[in-house]
C-alpha cells in the first residue's frame, strides 16, 4: 500500500510542478504591452460598475476613474445599484460629474432569491450604454491614471475583442492580508499565462473589457445565468468557445486595478466560496483537471504529514519532498510576479504563506463541494 501511495504522491507532485513551470514559461512568452504607435484615443468606452452597499468606497472609485488621462468626452460611467441598504445610490446620483450615470436595479428587477443579480445589473447597463467597448470594474476598486488609455490602445492595436487585465490588492495591514496579496499576484500570473498558452481562460470582473457587439453575438449571459456569479470567467469561457482568437491579456502593471484584501477570515472565506461556487459550471477540461489535481495535491500533503504517525520516516520523507517541491516552484513563479508588480516586499517571509495556501485550498475546495450557499454583502446566495 505504501508503494502505491508513494507513486500517487510523486505523480501529483510532478503534475503540480509541471503546471507551475508551464505558467512561468507562458507568462514570460506573453508580450509586455505598451503603446508604440502613439496617436489619440478614438473609442467611446462605457465603464460599468455593479455596486451593492459600497457607500464607503464608491466615490473613491468614481473619482479615480475621472482623474485618469482618458479624454472625458470619450467615456461614461454607469453605476448599477443592486438593492443597496446604504447611501450608495444617493452618492452616485448626486455626483457632480456629467460622465456619471446611475441605474437602480430595484426599478428593473424585483428582489427575489437565487437571481443572478450582478449579471442582470450588467445586462441592464449594457442595454443603456453608449459605448462600443464595455469596461467593467467593482465599486471597491481604484483605477490607475493610465487605465482606460492602456485598455483602449491595447484593444485597437491588438485587435482583441475580449480583454482581461490585472487586479491586485493593496494597503495591507496584517500578515493575513499580505498572504492574500501574494496569493493574488500568483493568480494574475496564472490568468495571463493561461490566455497566452490558450489552455485555460480566467479573468476578473474588476478589470475586464469586451466589445458590446461581441457580448450580443454570443447571447450575453444566456446559458450561464443559472449561476449567481460568473459574470467574468463563465462569460470568457463562453466567448472562447465561439471566438478563441478574440481573447487577450493586457500585460502592463500600469493597467492594474487595485482593491483591498479581506480583513477577516470570515470575509475571506465568503469571497473564496463565492469564487469557487462557479467552478462546477466550468466547461474547459484543463481548467477543471487543474483544479481537481491541485486540490488532491494539497490534501495529499496534509495526509502525508498526518500519516507519518503510522508509517514513520518513509512517509515523512514523502511529505518533505512534496512540500519542498511546491515551495521551490511557487517561490520562483511568485518572485517573477512580485517583481513585475513591484511587490517584492510580499515575498518576505515566504514559508508561512505556503502553509496557509495548502490549508486554504483544502478548506475552500472541500466546503465548495458541500456548502451551496454563501453570504455576500448581507445577501444569502445559492
Amino acid at each position: 500500500m505504501l508503494t502505491y501511495y508513494a507513486i500517487a504522491t510523486v505523480c501529483l507532485t510532478l503534475f503540480y510542478v509541471s503546471c507551475i513551470i508551464l505558467y512561468a514559461k507562458c507568462w514570460k512568452d506573453l508580450p509586455f504591452f505598451e503603446n508604440t504607435e502613439g496617436g489619440g484615443a478614438t473609442t467611446f468606452i462605457s465603464v460599468l460598475i455593479p455596486a451593492r452597499n459600497e457607500s464607503n468606497n464608491i466615490l473613491s472609485c468614481l473619482n479615480s476613474i475621472l482623474a485618469g488621462n482618458y479624454p472625458k468626452d470619450l467615456f461614461e460611467i454607469i453605476v448599477i445599484d443592486d438593492h443597496s441598504d446604504d447611501a450608495t445610490p444617493q452618492l452616485v446620483a448626486t455626483h457632480p460629474s456629467p460622465n456619471v450615470r446611475l441605474i437602480e436595479l430595484k426599478n428593473l428587477l424585483k428582489l427575489a432569491d437565487n437571481q443572478p443579480f450582478k449579471k442582470r445589473a450588467i445586462e441592464a447597463a449594457i442595454g443603456a450604454s453608449k459605448g462600443g467597448l464595455i469596461v467593467t470594474t467593482d465599486g471597491d476598486c481604484i483605477a490607475p491614471p493610465e487605465w482606460l488609455c492602456l485598455i483602449e490602445t491595447f484593444y485597437v492595436q491588438s485587435g482583441k475583442r475580449f480583454i482581461a487585465a490585472p487586479v491586485n490588492f493593496c494597503d495591507e495591514k496584517t500578515a493575513f492580508e499580505r498572504f492574500q496579496s501574494l496569493d493574488y499576484i500568483g493568480m494574475m500570473g496564472v490568468t495571463g499565462a493561461g490566455v497566452q498558452g490558450r489552455f485555460t481562460n480566467m479573468c476578473n470582473g474588476a478589470n475586464l473589457a469586451y466589445e458590446k457587439s461581441l457580448f450580443h453575438e454570443v447571447g450575453g449571459f444566456k446559458g450561464i445565468d443559472h449561476v449567481a456569479s460568473g459574470d467574468d470567467m463563465l462569460l470568457m469561457q463562453k466567448i472562447a468557445r465561439f471566438y478563441p482568437d478574440a481573447l487577450g491579456f493586457l500585460k502592463n502593471s500600469k493597467a492594474t486595478v487595485l482593491t483591498k484584501a479581506k480583513p477577516t477570515i470570515a470575509d475571506f472565506m465568503s469571497q473564496r466560496l463565492r469564487w469557487a461556487s462557479k467552478s462546477s459550471s466550468y466547461t474547459e477540461v484543463f481548467t477543471v483537471l487543474q483544479l481537481v489535481m491541485v486540490f488532491c495535491f494539497c490534501w495529499n500533503i496534509l495526509l502525508s504529514f498526518c500519516a507519518t504517525v503510522f508509517w514513520g520516516l518513509p512517509v515523512f520523507l514523502l511529505f518533505l519532498f512534496q512540500f519542498a517541491s511546491k515551495s521551490i516552484a511557487d517561490y520562483f513563479f511568485l518572485r517573477t510576479m512580485a517583481r513585475f508588480f513591484n511587490r517584492e516586499d510580499l515575498m518576505h517571509p515566504f514559508l508561512p504563506p505556503q502553509y496557509l495556501h495548502i490549508l486554504y485550498i483544502i478548506v475552500v475546495g472541500s466546503l465548495a463541494n458541500f456548502k451551496k450557499t454563501y453570504q455576500w454583502k448581507g445577501r444569502t446566495v445559492k
